[in-house]
């Protein structure tokens, strides 16, 4: 977990990467993010197990927090919520879910996890990061390859734990969420449906949903100005 401070607001941002990224996913967002109060930043180099690593965050940045889990962040930022509903000044939720993988998603990621532990882990397809991009960005080789070389620094082991991981369904939790919520989902996801973030808006006591156009699974990365002020505005609003 690595920081940086700037003098304090009522909380402190702990922005949660995706499936397979790192701290590099908030490059274009980092400063914007710096303006808006202290980040710690969720490293899942490690993850095995969302409760485990909720706790490790909870317990590792003191005071009020502010997570922005972005996908696979998003588990563990509502996790976070779960754990620890006195400690979260706000939740941001961004291009994530909260239904468990449908079990032929699990067969077809076990399988693949046999493989790799079989044959060695050669990185993600070119195609399947250019499937998470908006269409007009799919043939933008230096984003794709920003997001190839995450998930090399991360290697097999990270994607065969991350692969494997138990996504619980959260639904039953999203009415117990008491901080303020924001949801984010960009209308080109293909990932992820935008039933899904409305599903949590919906259930989330007072959440607001805001979709991102023209952008795709990777907000961070191809919107990060409209995905900052949507966060800046909002925390506005909300006093916090």
């Amino acid at each position: 977990m690595t920081s940086s401070t700037k003098s304090s607001p009522n909380f402190t941002l702990v922005p949660l990467p995706g499936f397979m990224t790192d701290r590099a996913l908030w490059s274009r967002m980092e400063a914007g993010l710096a303006e808006l109060g202290p980040c710690h930043y969720g490293d899942f180099s490690g993850l095995t197990d969302l409760k485990t690593t909720a706790r490790e965050i909870l317990d590792t940045v003191p005071g009020p927090l502010l997570p922005v889990g972005f996908s696979l962040g998003g588990y563990v930022a509502r996790e976070m919520a779960r754990q620890a509903p006195d400690r979260l000044a706000g939740l941001v939720l961004m291009n994530t879910s909260p239904r468990p993988p449908r079990p032929e998603i699990i067969s077809r990621n076990t399988a693949i996890a046999e493989k790799i532990r079989e044959r060695g882990f050669r990185g993600l397809s070119p195609a399947g990061v250019r499937k998470s991009l908006h269409p007009d960005l799919r043939g933008d080789d230096a984003m794709v390859q920003e997001v190839l070389d995450m998930a090399q620094r991360l290697g097999g082991e990270t994607f065969i734990n991350q692969l494997v991981l138990q996504r619980p369904d959260g639904r039953a939790d999203l009415a117990a969420i008491s901080c303020p919520a924001l949801v984010i989902w960009s209308r080109q996801d293909e990932l992820r449906s935008m039933a899904e973030s409305q599903e949590m808006a919906d259930a989330i006591p007072g959440a607001r949903l805001e979709i991102i156009e023209n952008a795709g699974h990777m907000t961070p990365m191809e919107a990060p100005e409209a995905s900052l002020s949507l966060i800046r505005d909002w925390i506005s609003e909300n006093g916090l």
